[in-house]
């Protein structure tokens, strides 16, 4: 790592416990995420290996309150072994992010019987998952179609979800539908807590991506599931409020998650330009190349900057950050797929084959300028915040 970024890192604010937590994920990267993710990439296998022995470290437990089991730390430590695990195996670290994206808003609105329910499960090392997207509400998320009707004391869902990250194996989904009993498209967005056994439940398939192609992303189904109204997170008509929450702190978390890429990507294009030689000389020592590693160096170190901030404010109990996150979010994931895509030019021949990481990373890259949000909707959004109300 260059002196540059571990300057970045050491302005982390974290506790030595949380140091220590870190360091115990980074070995857990280097010893065994990072080896296999390769094979993993290859074959399109589920890491299950990989899951258990994050979970084996207890960091499902580390967003999680001390009376279900629990050992919460802070959004900054989260956000820190995000990155990590994501520079080890891109694959394993949105696996493993999407349990905090499907479950920390059960956490902030849940009520206490279903924290007891559902919270010492997922400490124990559960897998959640968010289900938003659907075949014609993407980035509209208020287009969604998915139906919750009341009867009695249950709800019947049905409907459908696509691109859903852990769709075929997450023990449970926060969900998204629309309350039948309410007329307005917005107003009528509801969350609940789904649990993958509930009969009626289909995994439709399995998607073949691009990249990331060992954790899972599918279509699934609800035909006519009923679940307990005790499972209603919130009250009905409220999911739109519980919805650009958990949006607001995934965002950074994604934002993580593409900065591993990028940490990889950029310490893969040093190692190759350090040791590589052309016309006696090596690549690094190239003029051109060097303005190529100092922008991209510094892109690096603003980027994360910015997310170690946008985490402070979470930390710090602030509320109106959703702007702040939409720019964490949009700049990290644009510079995760220019820095891998810089990683395979200054590879040459070799980042296009398969051989060499440069070509996976760039692959992965990709679906971080799209998922949680796609880059022109949050300038969209970043751009819209200037507006000026009061002369509109």
């Amino acid at each position: 790592m260059s002196r540059l970024l571990e300057q970045v890192d050491a302005s982390v604010v974290l506790s030595n416990e949380e140091r220590m937590i870190v360091d115990s994920v980074r070995a857990l990267c280097r010893d065994r995420i990072y080896p296999s993710a390769a094979e993993f990439d290859e074959s399109g296998e589920f890491p299950w290996d990989n899951v258990k022995a994050i979970n084996a470290l207890g960091l499902n437990a580390m967003f999680v309150p001390e009376a279900y089991g629990g050992a919460p730390v802070s959004y900054q430590c989260y956000l820190m072994c995000v990155r990590e695990i994501s520079r080890a195996c891109a694959s394993t670290g949105i696996i493993w992010a999407t349990n905090f994206h499907g479950m920390k808003p059960l956490i902030d609105f849940g009520t206490p019987d279903q924290h007891q329910r559902f919270l010492p499960k997922i400490a124990a090392g559960a897998l959640g998952s968010l289900a938003i997207t659907e075949p014609d509400a993407g980035s509209d998320a208020t287009g969604m179609k998915t139906s919750f009707t009341p009867d009695g004391d249950s709800v019947i869902v049905s409907g459908a979800k696509t691109f859903i990250t852990n769709g075929n194996v997450a023990d449970y989904f926060l969900l998204f539908g629309k309350w039948s009993e309410i007329e307005d498209s917005k107003g009528a967005i509801t969350a609940m807590l789904f649990e993958r056994d509930t009969p009626g439940f289909e995994v439709l398939r399995e998607e073949k991506k691009l990249g990331h192609s060992a954790s899972s992303t599918a279509a699934i189904a609800f035909n006519e599931c009923r679940v307990s109204s005790a499972n209603i997170l919130g009250e009905p008509g409220q999911g739109l409020k519980i919805l650009l929450s958990s949006l607001n702190k995934s965002r950074p978390s994604v934002a993580a998650h593409a900065l591993g890429i990028a940490r990889a990507a950029f310490d893969d294009s040093v190692a190759w330009i350090n040791e590589r030689k052309q016309s006696g000389r090596r690549i690094i020592e190239f003029q051109g190349i060097q303005f190529l590693l100092a922008d991209l160096a510094a892109e690096l170190a603003q980027a994360e900057s910015w997310l170690w901030h946008v985490a402070r404010m979470v930390d710090a109990g602030e509320e109106d950050y959703g702007v702040a996150a939409s720019v964490a979010k949009l700049r990290a994931s644009d510079l995760a797929m220019k820095v891998a895509t810089e990683c395979v030019q200054l590879h040459g021949g070799y980042g296009y084959i398969k051989d060499y990481r440069a070509e996976r990373l760039m692959r992965d890259a990709k679906i971080t300028q799209i998922w949680e949000g796609t880059n022109q909707v949050h300038r969209q959004f970043i751009g819209r915040s200037f507006l000026d109300r009061d002369s509109a």
